[in-house]
């Protein structure tokens, strides 16, 4: 194999001529001088279409290229201007790197993806490049994957939430497509016009096919995608049910604290207990301690209208840990309901309960209505 086409796999560059390759040993650099192929020449840097020769530019330039261990490596070339019918004078494309950009495709590629296995930190002091500069080659990176791919393409089943950066005073709007489980889309706020926005890069043909969309419940979603998308089915996502199943289960907790001071605004031994039970009835029962089992054996016996509490949120968490759920997530049509709930502590099924907690049932609706939710559901 000859000299030129073993730096040509090394570089991962098509369309190349290597000429030579120098080191330079003050600056620690292995330099390959290089050029495009004949008919890689004479391009516009942003178009990629012939134009004529306009001037030389600034001289020779170089581009960064993955390192050679611990070597540094970069392509070295002439980076004339040409003069494009539509951008005017343009620096010459190159087949190895792209246009105003110092590195070239192979190193960019190499960024992108440790950017979404590790952090940003870890991605500049790896490839020994500034913090910044991983993001402006993120930037790139997507900016040409969005122009081949078309993320929003056969979308029937969406989540819109928020996500909060900079401590919290910031929020970035995010849809994802349950049935592959990708971000589609994204952008900063969290008001009705960010959510419009969506709809609008959408397009009203498309809008009109989404069949389910699963939200946190806030009016600022809702309203829009009611109007929006009038057809689809409205959910919330598994995170945010739980959530409130748990606010509601501590909501009980504090009322029964409260029952057993007897309204005379001082602690007793007994309301002590419920206080530092907190934690024995949030944690997943795979997780407890043997203290806090013990804790909630205790209310059980004792106070059986918050275990019966419990018992609902564990049942409700249950439903999203379903043994037969499909592929993506949802129930399958093997799927009965009455899940039994998470882990080795998991509640009976309701209609085994005793009259007790019965008695505190939601009158509206029977033991054998609690099913998993599935995907034809309103949940």
């Amino acid at each position: 194999m000859r000299f030129a086409k073993v730096w040509q796999r090394l570089l991962g560059v098509e369309r190349t001529v290597v000429e030579r390759v120098t080191v330079e040993d003050d600056a620690g650099l292995l330099v390959v001088h290089a050029r495009p192929r004949k008919g890689a020449r004479q391009r516009c840097g942003r178009c990629g279409r012939r134009a004529p020769w306009y001037d030389r530019g600034e001289g020779r330039r170089r581009w960064r290229s993955l390192d050679a261990g611990p070597v540094r490596v970069v392509l070295e070339a002439d980076a004339a201007r040409v003069n494009c019918p539509e951008h005017g004078p343009t620096v010459t494309r190159v087949p190895w790197a792209r246009h105003d950009a110092g590195h070239t495709y192979a190193f960019d590629d190499q960024v992108a993806w440790l950017a979404v296995h590790t952090s940003k930190t870890a991605v500049s002091e790896l490839m020994r490049i500034a913090w910044r500069t991983v993001g402006a080659i993120c930037a790139r990176v997507a900016a040409d994957a969005e122009k081949t791919v078309d993320r929003m393409a056969n979308l029937r089943r969406v989540g819109i939430d928020e996500l909060s950066y900079k401590r919290g005073h910031r929020y970035i709007t995010c849809v994802v497509d349950h049935d592959t489980g990708r971000l589609v889309w994204a952008a900063p706020g969290r008001d009705k016009n960010t959510v419009n926005a969506f709809f609008d890069a959408l397009g009203p043909e498309r809008s009109a096919q989404i069949t389910h969309v699963s939200t946190d419940g806030a009016d600022w979603i809702i309203k829009v995608v009611d109007a929006r998308c009038p057809n689809a089915v409205r959910g919330a996502d598994p995170y945010h049910v739980v959530a409130w199943a748990t606010e509601a289960l501590d909501q009980v907790r504090r009322d029964v604290w409260n029952t057993t001071r007897g309204g005379k605004g001082r602690a007793t031994e007994a309301s002590r207990a419920l206080k530092n039970a907190r934690w024995a009835l949030w944690k997943d029962p795979d997780d407890l301690t043997e203290a806090q089992q013990a804790k909630l054996d205790w209310i059980e016996r004792t106070h059986p209208r918050l275990h019966r509490a419990w018992a609902l949120k564990e049942a409700c968490a249950g439903c999203f840990n379903c043994p037969d759920r499909g592929s993506r997530g949802w129930p399958s049509a093997r799927c009965t309901g009455g899940c039994p709930g998470r882990g080795a502590a998991a509640s009976p099924p309701l209609s085994s309960w005793p009259g007790e907690y019965a008695s505190t049932a939601t009158p509206s609706r029977s033991a054998s209505s609690i099913n998993c939710p599935t995907p034809s559901s309103n949940q």
